[in-house]
């Protein structure tokens, strides 16, 4: 067993402040590593230790394996913890953590390639018997072999790329005069996000839930599930918000899932904390998505319901630890829910909001609110990152006591020099779809839709509006009478009007 003394977070924002605070409970030296635009950032500021990696572009700095061992090495740590993104997933920085003694706080380099690359994941899930999505095991060949395989799977599907996750190589295809320049967009983009432009096929599930089970795994054979999370409240398929327990989800479903999870887990060796996805459709059949090989986004909610910190799970495993707990001993208590602030404006299509934070009044806290944040009152947020500056967190008995009491928090959250996703997650919770949980994967895209419709049905009322002001005042100048028209003669005029255009 390897006593860890002091980890590296290769990673920045939000995630390196909450891992840092982890560190200091547990008694380990935190180290940060900061790029040139991260100079004055929340995690530099609290972190024990931290060291200058380098220029802005992630591939100078967070992404750069090289810097990063290199610091490790200067420091002295005997760990690093990746968080989430740049290199938590990148089997061939776990390599290089294994080559130089270093401990990586997450999987083994094998499971890790097994289940980062989609096709041959679906391949090792089918031979273990774990359920998956209709489609190919293998990447698409070429434009023949995918038309052919199209037409046995059948319209609509999923073009999917292979290395890919978060949307990016994506494209639903409804039919086959559509299939063609889909595969094109999607090779094309799935080369420029992940240096990998092979594609697969996946049956499109129509109403889709995406639902997700965390499990821990130790160095000794323990395998358990956390329970899951319900992620289908996602914009161009990104997750923005997640609650758990989900509200489609009976007991048996929920087990059934675990068990399937924890043996997805094991078929390929899997160790340290991870999260197997799933596509759930109305009727609850599920099916194998993908596993995230690292500490998700949304972990918090489990940990607000279990009560168990993630993240120093994932250091005691990685130290050779066996898990202090039994599946037995795992029974969530009440609701979770999760809302991603961004630096965005959701009220022109979520264009990034970057500039300096004038004011910042965080939550006021009180039973049940957490708060995971990296920014402060005078943080300037960059433009070189992904926008995400924090995660609000509440916990309530019921479910509705969690809505209410997110309600509540994003009330008193007031961020003011940017624009923030605040005011969108409000009209989220206050929906009655979402609060009634019968919504899925298409709930955001709907709503946006519905939005733009009523915008433009304010906007026509504006222009009418107008228009009706001014033939009044017209014809009032006209007869030096007051008297309004009726809605017959208006409209009557209206049409007159609009054919001089």
């Amino acid at each position: 067993m390897a006593k860890i003394n002091k980890i590296l977070i290769a990673n920045r924002g939000e995630i390196a402040v909450r891992i840092i605070r982890t560190c200091r409970e547990m008694g380990i030296t935190s180290v940060a590593v900061f790029s040139e635009v991260d100079k004055k950032a929340l995690h530099v500021k609290l972190a024990d230790e931290a060291y200058f990696i380098g220029p802005s572009p992630p591939l100078e700095s967070y992404l750069n394996i090289d810097k990063i061992i290199s610091v490790a090495k200067k420091c002295r740590a005997n760990a690093i913890h990746p968080g989430y993104g740049f290199l938590a997933e990148n089997s061939l920085f776990v390599k290089r953590c294994e080559e130089e003694g270093i401990i990586f706080i997450g999987p083994p380099s094998e499971p890790m390639e097994i289940m980062g690359k989609k096709t041959l994941s679906r391949k090792k899930m089918l031979e273990a018997g774990v359920p998956i999505i209709p489609g190919t095991v293998e990447p698409v060949k070429n434009e023949e072999d995918l038309l052919e395989t199209a037409k046995k799977i059948g319209f609509p599907l999923l073009l999917k790329a292979s290395a890919g996750g978060g949307g990016k190589g994506m494209r639903l295809v409804r039919d086959e005069d559509e299939l063609l320049s889909a595969y094109q967009l999607a090779k094309s983009e799935a080369c420029s996000s992940f240096g990998d432009d092979s594609i697969y096929i996946e049956k499109y599930i129509e109403r889709p839930h995406h639902i997700e089970i965390q499990i821990l795994a130790d160095q000794h054979g323990n395998c358990i599930y956390l329970g899951e999370r319900e992620c289908s409240i996602q914009r161009r398929y990104q997750k923005v918000l997640e609650e758990t327990p989900s509200p489609l989800l009976d007991d048996d479903t929920r087990r059934a899932m675990g068990e399937v999870a924890v043996k997805a887990a094991k078929a390929v060796g899997y160790t340290n904390a991870g999260t197997v996805e799933f596509v759930v459709d109305e009727d609850k059949n599920f099916y194998f998505l993908e596993m995230n090989t690292r500490l998700q986004v949304e972990h918090p909610i489990t940990e607000m319901v279990t009560g168990i910190d993630i993240v120093k799970e994932q250091i005691k495993i990685a130290s050779g630890e066996k898990l202090s707990f039994n599946q037995s001993d795992i029974n969530p208590i009440g609701a979770s829910i999760e809302c991603r602030i961004y630096a965005e404006d959701p009220d022109n299509n979520f264009l990034p909001s970057t500039g300096t934070i004038v004011y910042y009044q965080a939550p006021e806290g009180g039973l049940g609110v957490r708060l995971d944040s990296g920014v402060y009152q005078g943080y300037k947020v960059p433009m070189e990152y992904d926008p995400i500056i924090a995660k609000l967190i509440t916990w309530g008995r019921t479910r509705e006591e969690a809505i209410y009491r997110m309600l509540r928090a994003l009330s008193e959250y007031q961020i003011v020099g940017i624009k923030t996703t605040i005011p969108f997650f409000k009209r989220i919770l206050l929906h009655p779809k979402f609060y009634s949980g019968k919504y899925n994967t298409h709930f955001i895209s709907e709503l946006e839709k519905k939005r733009e419709e009523n915008q433009e049905e304010k906007k026509i009322a504006l222009i009418t509006a107008g228009i009706k002001d001014y033939l009044e005042k017209k014809i009032s100048s006209q007869t030096e009478k007051k008297t309004s028209l009726s809605n017959w003669k208006f409209y009557g005029r209206l049409k007159n009007f609009s054919n001089r255009f």
